[in-house]
């Protein structure tokens, strides 16, 4: 591809239906990690008793109308859903190393279904809590696996563009909870939402009936050949894979292989026998962590996790129609859902920008507009100023979902060898999932100790300078370097000593 063409050629040149078709399956895991980040923001007041509008019915009489809890109780439930994500998250990178990308992501459409079911169901605290636990379980392993299928599967030149897919897919799964809440936040038809991430875990496993393995994954585990012809296959039959191929560092040479072979290969899915030729033995979270090459990047990749959570987005994600309800009683829920629009609208309008000025300065300048923001949206609260308020969220979110929000999921895979990227990136989620629970559990608590009032977000903006400055200084910039050895400027200091 020409340094000068434009963005839309290469897509239609190098993406193909059948890719399309691998993206859409893959990021459905992601949608259900946003749906279930904030299903339970729009309705909270009518879930826990603090409102009765009707006596509308969706499910059966026997089930409650209201399940009454205080703001502890509340948090709990909350929160309860990242505990379950730091489970499966930890699970999820010895998985898909182990056992495939595909079967990890099989997986976690199981864990989709049931949470939900008991959700749905719950006619207490303590089922609906565990339904939130099980569901956390599938989503943790979610944002694990699927950056890594998408960056395998991936355009090479596009990877930062379709890594931010699962974001994107992150914020569509936002929005639509934030929409059923704003139509079904009366009598029990709140159930209604929580019951439709279950439908669409059954769609989500049909689907992925037709996704084939991650072909490096195949490559270095099961069988180079497969690997190679499923690539084609993903990028077009008349497509050259053999850089790509190259870059395995396998023998994969399988130009002898007819039509006809290619035609009795075993189906999507489907994995050939272990390839005892393996080029390198998967890495463990342990093993990563002990090792001193490896060390550098799990530093950066929990650090940038850790600044995705602590400054502060999952404070409006989960919480923010009770925080603007005092301020702006009447459109408080409306805001919310024009403020998940616009995070689903501003990542999917940058998502080019981290293959455009790097991945380090897309990160950089989110954090410093979200700093800016917090401090605004925290004067906006404390003196009562209701514009000030609405814009400095709306700006919050915009920077956040230009740059903090997708680009942390591609991370990993560029910062280590595909040895690795498993470990890597369980470390980085583990760390996504304390921070989320932190935030989830404690803001509610620590804004009413403060006053209310937003005076939290003063935090938030000191957390946010605090992770910029620790960004800055340690991890480095991956647009435009050949592999893990340039981007920690190995090659470059071997280079010098011969």
């Amino acid at each position: 591809m020409a340094r000068d063409e434009p963005l839309y050629k290469s897509l239609i040149r190098d993406t193909t239906g059948y890719f399309a078709y691998l993206l859409l399956a893959a990021v459905l895991g992601p949608f259900q990690f946003g749906y279930h980040l904030s299903e339970l923001n729009a309705p909270q007041d009518v879930i826990t008793c603090k409102k009765k509008l009707s006596q509308q019915s969706a499910l059966p009489a026997s089930l409650p109308q209201c399940i009454s809890m205080n703001t502890v109780q509340f948090s709990v439930v909350t929160s309860i859903f990242t505990l379950g994500g730091l489970l499966g998250a930890l699970a999820a990178g010895p998985s898909c190393n182990r056992y495939g990308r595909l079967l990890t992501m099989r997986l976690t459409t199981v864990s989709f279904v049931i949470g939900s079911a008991v959700e749905t169901l719950a006619p207490n605290i303590a089922l609906l809590a565990v339904g939130r636990l099980v569901a956390g379980l599938g989503c943790g392993a979610a944002i694990v696996v699927v950056p890594i299928y998408i960056a395998e599967v991936a355009p090479p030149k596009e990877k930062g563009l379709f890594g931010a897919f699962t974001q994107i897919s992150i914020n569509i799964g936002i929005l639509a909870a934030q929409l059923l809440g704003y139509f079904l936040s009366r009598g029990n038809l709140w159930r209604i939402i929580l019951a439709v991430s279950g439908g669409i875990g059954v769609l989500h496993l049909a689907g992925l009936s037709l996704v084939p393995e991650s072909p490096r994954w195949l490559a270095e585990h099961r069988s180079p050949q497969d690997a190679r012809r499923i690539l084609r296959k993903i990028r077009g039959h008349d497509a050259d894979v053999d850089a790509e191929v190259k870059a395995w560092n396998i023998d994969a040479d399988a130009d002898d292989i007819s039509e006809e072979e290619s035609l009795l290969t075993a189906p999507p899915g489907s994995h050939p026998d272990p390839n005892p030729k393996a080029a390198s033995a998967a890495i463990n979270l342990w093993e990563a962590i002990k090792h001193p090459a490896y060390q550098p990047a799990i530093i950066a990749v929990v650090g940038v996790m850790f600044a995705q959570q602590l400054t502060g987005m999952n404070s409006i994600v989960m919480y923010s129609v009770s925080l603007l309800s005092t301020l702006l009683p009447t459109t408080a829920s409306l805001l919310i859902v024009a403020v998940s629009a616009l995070n689903l609208i501003v990542t999917v309008v940058c998502a080019p920008l981290s293959d455009k000025i790097g991945r380090k300065a897309c990160i950089l300048l989110s954090i410093a507009g979200m700093g800016t923001c917090a401090v605004l949206l925290a004067l906006g609260l404390l003196f009562g100023i209701k514009i000030l308020a609405a814009v400095a969220t709306l700006a919050f979110v915009a920077s956040f979902a230009a740059g903090l929000g997708p680009v942390p999921f591609i991370l990993a895979n560029e910062l280590v060898g595909p040895e690795a990227v498993g470990a890597t990136q369980s470390a980085g989620l583990a760390a996504n999932w304390i921070a989320t629970f932190l935030v989830s559990q404690f803001f509610p608590i620590v804004d009413k100790a403060l006053g209310g009032q937003g005076k939290v977000y003063f935090i938030f903006a000191g957390f946010a300078v605090l992770f910029g400055a620790f960004i800055a200084w340690w991890v480095p910039e991956t647009k435009g370097k050949s592999g893990v050895e340039e981007v920690w400027g190995r090659k470059e200091a071997r280079e010098r000593i011969e």
